[in-house]
């Protein structure tokens, strides 16, 4: 079987494209990650940056700093599992429905 060097670089050339198309796309992707009952907000874009941060005065106790940094945490983790269920997504569409290697972009 013979592989013709034009066919393999034209596909080479689509998948990049079709690879900076995604990659721009990712960028408007965001997911919200919650907890305390939406006392900690926290925003991610696809390109795993933090983009927004709420926090409920509720969630502000003086006395309990600990309480309001494990809220952040779960928040961010919460956050953090969403975006890349989008990402996987978005990616399998570039792919074709193929799944990516474990470990790709980090999940």
């Amino acid at each position: 079987m013979n592989i013709n060097p034009m066919d393999l670089f034209k596909n080479l050339q689509n998948i990049q494209s079709k690879l900076g198309e995604t990659q721009e796309k990712l960028k408007t992707i965001t997911a919200v990650g919650t907890s305390g009952g939406d006392m900690v907000r926290i925003e991610v874009n696809g390109q795993l940056e933090v983009i927004g941060v709420t926090i409920s005065p509720e969630a502000v106790d003086p006395d309990d700093i600990a309480m309001l940094q494990d809220l952040i945490l779960a928040a961010f983790t919460d956050a953090m599992v969403k975006i890349k269920d989008k990402i996987r997504d978005e990616m399998s569409s570039l792919t074709g429905g193929m799944d990516l290697p474990p470990g790709l972009m980090g999940m």
